[in-house]
């Protein structure tokens, strides 16, 4: 297959964690190494999984009510680092950047606290952006990365997995991307409409 990656580590980082320890179960199984923050490192934890915090990579604590947890060079240049550049490779050395090759990311319910009738402070605490920003990252290199957008595409990458073990070629990774982009598209839709009749 052209393109071929191998999925060594994975940054999870995610609201519904119900479907998640099945893949999970076959990443690790896999030799995929996992890289979590908060409530979603708890639970990687709780299934007998290890689990390297965010935190300790960036040496930073989730701050400011937990707005800014993933949001650093040392997460985004291990999503965005290009692979096959070498001023890319080298300044990840230089930075102590780690390769991160598959991101597992879903977005806060912002549509479902609108439906709710929350208020507008609770409203406005469920436009996500680390994770936003994760999926365009991901999405953006699919060149090198796995970017799964949502709980509705675990079952897409399990089923990869159990088939090519923990490699992707280059067309799942491009089908991910598409996916990713129309999850933020529709997010950042919501959000704009509910602005426009706030």
């Amino acid at each position: 297959m052209s393109g071929t990656k191998k999925i060594k580590t994975a940054l999870i980082s995610v609201f519904h964690k119900d479907g998640l320890d099945e893949l999970l179960k076959k990443l690790n199984e896999e030799g995929v190494k996992f890289l979590s923050t908060g409530g979603t490192q708890t639970f990687i934890e709780s299934l007998g999984y290890e689990c390297q915090k965010v935190e300790d990579v960036t040496t930073y604590p989730s701050i400011l009510g937990g707005r800014v947890k993933t949001l650093h060079p040392k997460i985004f240049g291990g999503i965005l680092g290009r692979r096959d550049n070498e001023g890319d490779q080298e300044q990840m050395a230089s930075y102590e950047i780690p390769a991160i090759d598959l991101v597992i990311v879903d977005l806060y319910p912002f549509e479902q606290t609108v439906a709710s009738g929350a208020s507008e402070a609770d409203i406005i605490e469920k436009i996500d952006i680390g994770g936003i920003s994760l999926i365009r990252a991901g999405a953006k290199n699919f060149n090198d990365v796995v970017i799964v957008p949502s709980k509705a595409e675990y079952a897409v990458l399990l089923d990869i997995l159990n088939k090519k073990g923990a490699e992707t070629d280059l067309a799942d990774r491009r089908m991910f991307a598409t996916r990713a982009f129309g999850v933020s598209s529709h997010y950042d839709t919501a959000i704009h409409s509910w602005f426009e009749q706030a």
